[in-house]
């Protein structure tokens, strides 16, 4: 069975067409502008090779493993079917299995239930909140934010020689800082788990967008990302890898779709025997659309090839380097160093400015959608600010108003659907305000900086 699809321009092309690229926004100083999305980080807009696959797929709707009926069979093909193309897309091994989530935060939190009694964890301070927080019933160890990748696998090294070595211990790493954008070691970080008995995940929820990710390469027991940051809509994510732990833990949700075999007992309670497959961690209708949504992604970006999409993005990540370079009142963060390889996640704070006011002023001004805050990665700004780690913070929101001293950074951040101009804009705007000033009187509502009015 096959779903008639809407044609789709198949030219290599290293900008990708998006939905969104003619989006005009109003200006507070008068007219419209293109909005330059440059928030790629917390969610990239949808590839339109994706969009048109999904309205295709639209009028065959049905749902999977349910019914005897040719759309119910369809989307069932059509599902898992996906399944297989998000493997290939990871380089999985044979006997991986690929369950379908929510997003990365469901796909690490699906993991921590299913880790082995008396499981140990070990993470850097450095992750995303999806990474660094599901752990909450094993026993976890937080490791300090390393300066660079070798003391990166020492760190993870030496804390795994003080482990227990005869339990069950996983390591939980990203791929590619949310805040820095800088490349971990992944591979030596695996080589350094597996030899002291550990097995390791990977977040690679800004990693694969940006650069192919290879399950057996670099040796990771599981890998998880967000369809949202991988250029589908909202609403799905991925688990994949070592079939083990999966199989042995209870199910991530109760209900239909899990379960094989649901029978009474004769002193009235239930006995379920249940799915030893992808599906036992999957209950309940399935989001059909936002896996397919997935598969279309791994299958254009593949299409496109990701040699010629990093040497693209390599290159808007030189423009907006060179740009903040030249002016000195712009810090850009960084762990790793300025000759560290990265994805085009840029974080940065100006000197005399509140981080939300600049943001604000982008917007309102330029029409330039960036992110300002701790990004969810509360430590790890905090380090790279200079200021207690441990100090709590509304992950997104101000806290100080326009023209005071902010502990929080912006963020620009771009990938395979930024035109060249959007990143040309943004260096110029960064310019004329540090040295101009804004154009416009601000003001704090609700948690937030906005044009006064």
């Amino acid at each position: 069975m096959s779903v008639s699809t809407v044609a789709a321009d198949q030219t290599v092309c290293a900008q990708l067409p998006v939905l969104g690229r003619d989006v005009t926004v109003p200006l507070v100083t008068g007219g419209e502008v293109t909005y330059a999305a440059l928030d790629y980080a917390a969610s990239a807009p949808a590839l339109q090779r994706v969009w048109d696959d999904v309205a295709a797929y639209a009028p065959y709707y049905g749902s999977v493993h349910r019914g005897a009926g040719y759309l119910s069979q369809l989307s069932t093909d059509l599902f898992e079917n996906s399944r297989t193309t998000v493997g290939e897309f990871l380089d999985c091994r044979e006997d991986d299995q690929v369950v379908f989530t929510r997003s990365t935060t469901d796909s690490l939190n699906l993991l921590a239930g299913a880790l082995p009694a008396d499981c140990q964890v070990f993470v850097f301070e450095t992750e995303h909140h999806a990474s660094l927080l599901p752990w909450r019933d094993a026993r976890v160890t937080y490791l300090n934010a390393p300066r660079t990748p070798e003391e990166a696998v020492a760190t993870l090294e030496d804390a795994l020689a003080g482990r227990d070595p005869l339990g069950p211990a996983l390591v939980c790493v990203t791929g590619a800082s949310n805040v820095t954008g800088e490349l971990w070691p992944v591979r030596e970080l695996a080589a350094a788990a597996h030899a002291h008995g550990a097995r390791i995940v990977l977040d690679a929820a800004q990693l694969a967008p940006h650069h192919p990710v290879s399950v057996r390469d670099l040796d990771v027991d599981w890998v998880a990302f967000s369809g949202h940051k991988l250029y589908a809509p909202f609403g799905s994510g991925v688990l994949a890898g070592r079939s083990d732990w999966l199989r042995e833990a209870e199910p991530y949700l109760a209900g239909g779709g899990a379960s094989r075999k649901v029978s009474r007992r004769t002193d009235g309670g239930v006995d379920v025997e249940w799915h030893e497959s992808a599906a036992r961690h999957e209950a309940g209708s399935p989001n059909v659309i936002g896996v397919y949504s997935i598969a279309s992604a791994c299958k254009a970006l593949t299409e496109a090839g990701f040699d010629t999409l990093v040497a693209r993005e390599q290159q808007l990540i030189e423009t907006v380097r060179a740009g903040l370079a030249e002016v000195p009142e712009v810090r850009v963060l960084s762990l790793f160093g300025d000759d560290a390889p990265r994805v085009g996640v840029i974080s940065f704070v100006v000197e005399g400015w509140n981080s939300s006011h600049f943001a604000a002023a982008l917007s309102a001004e330029y029409g330039i959608g960036v992110r300002d805050g701790l990004f969810c990665a509360h430590p790890l700004v905090r380090t790279l600010l200079g200021s207690d780690p441990q100090t709590q913070g509304e992950c997104g929101a101000p806290e100080a108003a326009p023209g005071e001293k902010s502990l929080n950074a912006i963020r620009v951040s771009f990938g395979a659907g930024t035109p060249d101009e959007h990143v040309e804009r943004f260096v110029r705007a960064v310019k004329e305000l540090v040295s101009d000033g804004a154009k416009w009187n601000y003001r704090t509502q609700d948690g937030r900086c906005v044009p006064a009015v």
